[in-house]
């Protein structure tokens, strides 16, 4: 085990884990207050792991909506967790086998993967592990709390709950953007293009999943095309 690794994605973790439970307490709340009950409420989130896929998943039950309904919305809104595994895929060392590989996947998340691909050289799964170990409890644990809490909390608190994740994001992505331009221009790229959905009327239309798949696949395509790695460089920084 590569306990260094292990260390780094524990420390690189506790800001995630943290900015996880502030969000995972509104979803237990909402969870509970909808007619789940608390073990419900927490297998959820230790067996998903997606924030939006938990909260779009929850209105369709307390709708009733259909299990293809789920299926589908499930698959749009998370269909970006497979553009991000093909990503760390080859961000990993190539020695890894396919049972560490299945481990580090379940564990992708937006901001696990943000820390993750912002290490220099290759990552080793045990720093996915480590980051893991905070994210997955805090997430469960926020669930936890929420759902115990139920509706206590007064309205703005719950609301100023649900902010602290973009905070946290922030955090993950601005001290890379501030070492390398590439990662500034995808960032801002990233921004652009969201925004244009945003505001524009007809891509307004369009699915919050399937921006997020297209604002990947459009700024990331052209920083590869632009900005391509050379992977001699990247083994040369790794070894060093």
């Amino acid at each position: 085990m590569d306990r260094e690794s292990f260390k780094r994605g524990l420390k690189d973790g506790v800001p995630i884990g943290l900015g996880y439970f502030a969000v995972s307490f509104t979803f237990g709340m909402m969870a509970v207050s909808g007619g789940l009950n608390i073990w419900q409420a927490v297998l959820i989130s230790l067996t998903n792991l997606t924030s939006a896929g938990q909260f779009a998943g929850l209105d369709i039950i307390l709708a009733g909506g259909s299990y293809w309904e789920m299926a589908l919305s499930q698959l749009i809104i998370n269909l970006r967790y497979c553009l991000m595994s093909f990503s760390l895929s080859q961000k990993l060392q190539r020695n890894i086998s396919g049972i560490h590989r299945y481990f580090v996947s379940f564990g992708i998340t937006d901001e696990i993967f943000g820390v993750s691909a912002s290490q220099e050289g290759k990552v080793s799964p045990c720093y996915n592990y480590g980051a893991m170990c905070v994210a997955i409890p805090g997430w469960t644990l926020g669930t936890l709390v929420g759902a115990i809490s139920g509706n206590l909390l007064p309205a703005f608190m719950v609301s100023a709950l649900s902010v602290a994740i973009y905070g946290m994001f922030l955090a993950v992505i601005i001290p890379p953007a501030k070492k390398n331009r590439a990662v500034l221009g995808v960032v801002l790229g990233a921004m652009t293009v969201s925004s244009l959905f945003a505001v524009t009327p007809v891509l307004k239309k369009v699915s919050s999943g399937f921006v997020i798949i297209i604002t990947t696949v459009l700024v990331a395509g052209a920083a590869a095309y632009f900005c391509p790695i050379n992977e001699e460089t990247e083994e040369e920084i790794h070894e060093s």
